[in-house]
Formats: structure tokens, C-alpha cells, sequence
């Protein structure tokens, strides 16, 4: 039985399977710019300079300029995969229990009101866009149910590239900005921060960085959030906290989270990213259900389930209390080092008398790539590099390009 339009000698179609005449629906498709960091890996791989450095790298790398992975990870990944009771897991959709349960008490913190009132709780996600795609992705849903105008969403500027398509992906279209790094101070402008937010119609969303502000690294203080907190809930906007680094800040997971739990405290409603987790906390319990399964829903229609190798590895550590001091021990030490190297290449720049930096003087003159923002991956610098780096900084603001 053969459908209109099925036959293999039909207009348009030769008998060796190629389209004949038919135009690809994706001849006129528009083509997306290439990112800064796929053009600048691109051109560093092609570099054949010997002292070339890549600076712009996500990943952490030891002295040696290798990526590193922490002993403790190592050692639990062989434990799990040597482990003959080991049976193949499939979480729910919302992710590994133990994982979100974990990960949500750290966030939180363990004496929590929230947590206690069981009116929080966490979704397991692939990384850091995918958890600030679902909660836009709710926010949406939330707006759309109770009728009222889909809510303006303010950024600090400047702020990480990726999250404005993130929430127009996610339906919301209204995308604003609210001023946060001064040029001139060299910090955060608290001032013009608070005049724009108070400028925000109610309802809207802002996306706050509780910790490792990328891509300024200039954190909010504690007097800082307690302002923001305050103008946050008169003006009855909803926060959207990140935290994609938590201990990688300061090397302290509490410290890290602090702004977290202290709006949380304050009864807030919010959303929190947290290193491949969700966390939503609410303002009753008799929520908790119905988000719960709208969160399973969206999950569902994106990545069905998450990955659960990574996850059983964080369980682990973080439900052992003599894995989680060593854990925080690792980590400690690996921001003591990122500090040490800020503080020589500081030393450095000052010693050489240098007043900033010019990144495309960087790239093409030195070899050194950095995104065009300016912002470094410090674990990416070491004792081999670091004296050429901090000359080459120096020479990229005291020469004629």
C-alpha cells in the first residue's frame, strides 16, 4: 500500500536515494557565530610558538599544566568500578537521591529551616547551563499558570555569555541588565547596582552570583547581600542564585554558600545552581509536590536522566565524613595554590610597573590567550610560565600595537 507523494519515482527523488531538485531545509538556516572560546582553542592548537600558553581553559591544571583530578575522586572511582555488588543504576529523572539530598544539605547547610520544613529541594543536572535552563525553564511555567506578565529577568553586566540565551531559550524574551562592575573602581558599584534593581517592575527575576562572580571574580560581601536581600523582598523580585564553584572561591564550602543560606533564611523563594544541581526552595511545604513534579516534567522533555557515574562519586564523599576532610583538605590546597600564583603574578606586574592589559596584544604578539573579557584560568599558570606571562602582560600595556 503505498501513500501520496511515497513513490520512489516520484517528482523529485531519483532511484539512487539522492534529493533531486529538492532544496535541504537547512540550505537558509542561519549560521550561529563561532564562540570566542572554540575560535581562540582553534588558534592556540594552530600556534607553533614553544612558549605558547592557554590561559582561557575551565579546567583546573596542576604545576605541570596537566588537568588534575583530585586523589580522593581517583581512588573512590576504582573503589566503585572494582566493587563486584556494584549494580548498574538508573536514577529518576530528578537525579541520584543520596546526590541531591547531599548536595542540597551543603548548600543549605545541615541545621536549615528550609531543609527542616522539607520545602527545599535539589534536581540532579548535567552542569551548569542545564540547571539554569531548568529553573528557567520553571520560572516560565510559574508565570504562565499564575497569569501575570513573563517576567523581566535582569543580569549583572557584565556577566557570564551563555545565560541570556539560556533564558530566551526557555520563552522568557525580556532580558535587562543591572549595573555591577565599576571600570573606574576596580569593584562592584553597590550603589547603581541597588538604583537598577530598584527600577525593576515586581516579579521579576535576578540572577545573583553568590560566589566566584564570573567573569569580574569580584564577590558581593555580606553587608552587600544583607542590602540586596532586603530591596530583593520589598520589591518582590525573585533571586536566582549561582554558585558554580562552591569551595573553589575560598576554599570553604560554607563560606561559599553563605549568601545562599542566609537568603534562605530569610524565608526567601529562590533558585540556586550549584555545581550540576537544581535547588529550589520554597515558601511552604504544600508546594513542594506539584514543583517537584513540574521539575520532573521539563526534565523529561531535556535529558530524560542525568548521568550517574559523577553523581555516585559526589555522594560518596559527601555522606562520609572522613572522605568529605579530606575532600575539603584537596580542595583547600588547590585555592591556596590559585592564590599564591595571583599574588606572584601580581607581584610581578607591579614590580614591572604595569597598569592593565590588552588581550588582542596577547594573543597575536605573545602567545598567550585569553577570552576577550580579559578573564584568566590562574591554575593554568605555573613556574615555567609565569615570569614570560607577567612580561607579556607588562609589554601588552606598555607598547604601541
Amino acid at each position: 500500500m503505498s501513500r501520496p507523494g511515497s513513490s520512489v519515482h516520484g517528482k523529485g527523488v531519483k532511484l539512487n536515494g539522492d534529493p533531486g531538485g529538492d532544496i535541504s531545509v537547512f540550505t537558509k538556516a542561519l549560521t550561529a557565530a563561532e564562540s570566542p572560546e572554540t575560535r581562540l582553542l582553534s588558534a592556540f592548537q594552530k600556534d607553533t610558538h614553544p612558549r605558547k600558553a592557554y590561559l582561557a581553559g575551565r579546567e583546573y591544571y596542576n604545576e605541570e599544566g596537566k588537568t588534575f583530578e583530585l586523589r580522593l575522586v581517583r581512588r573512590i572511582k576504582q573503589q566503585l568500578s572494582a566493587d563486584p555488588t556494584t549494580r548498574p543504576e538508573y536514577p529518576s529523572s530528578l537525579g541520584l537521591t543520596e546526590f541531591t539530598r547531599r548536595a542540597t544539605e551543603v548548600a543549605l547547610g545541615k541545621s536549615s529551616r528550609a531543609t527542616m520544613e522539607n520545602r527545599a529541594f535539589g534536581v540532579q543536572t548535567p552542569g551548569f547551563t542545564a540547571a539554569v535552563r531548568l529553573g528557567a525553564e520553571l520560572l516560565r511555567h510559574w508565570y504562565d499558570v499564575g497569569a501575570a506578565r513573563c517576567g523581566t529577568v535582569y543580569l549583572s553586566s557584565p556577566c557570564h555569555d551563555s545565560l541570556a540565551g539560556i533564558f530566551q531559550a526557555a520563552g522568557i524574551p525580556d532580558i535587562r541588565e543591572y549595573y555591577y562592575w565599576d571600570d573606574k573602581k576596580r569593584g562592584v558599584c553597590l550603589e547603581k547596582l541597588l538604583e537598577d534593581l530598584e527600577k525593576a517592575p515586581e516579579r521579576s527575576v535576578v540572577v545573583l552570583s553568590a560566589s566566584a562572580h564570573y567573569p569580574t571574580a569580584a564577590d558581593l560581601s555580606q553587608n552587600q547581600w544583607a542590602m540586596i536581600t532586603k530591596l530583593v523582598m520589598r520589591r518582590r523580585l525573585f533571586p536566582f542564585l549561582l554558585l558554580p564553584a562552591q569551595a573553589l572561591c575560598w576554599g570553604d564550602l560554607e563560606r561559599d554558600a553563605w549568601p545562599v543560606q542566609y537568603c534562605a533564611s530569610q524565608g526567601m523563594e529562590l533558585l540556586c545552581e550549584a555545581v550540576g544541581h537544581l535547588l529550589c526552595v520554597l515558601k511552604q511545604n504544600s508546594l513542594l509536590l506539584s514543583v517537584q513534579r513540574q521539575a520532573d516534567k521539563i526534565v523529561r522533555s531535556l535529558w530524560a536522566q542525568p548521568s550517574v557515574a559523577g553523581a555516585q562519586v559526589v555522594a560518596t564523599v559527601l555522606s562520609n565524613p572522613a572522605h568529605l576532610v579530606e575532600w575539603k583538605d584537596e580542595l583547600k590546597s588547590i585555592v591556596e595554590r590559585c592564590m599564591l600564583i595571583r599574588e606572584v603574578l601580581r607581584d610581578r606586574l607591579r614590580l614591572l610597573g604595569t597598569p592593565g592589559e590588552q588581550v588582542e596584544f596577547l594573543s597575536k604578539r605573545r602567545h598567550v590567550y585569553l577570552l576577550p573579557t580579559g578573564c584568566l584560568n590562574v591554575s593554568a599558570i605555573n613556574g615555567p610560565n609565569l615570569d614570560y606571562i607577567a612580561e607579556s602582560i607588562h609589554l601588552a600595556v606598555t607598547t604601541s600595537v
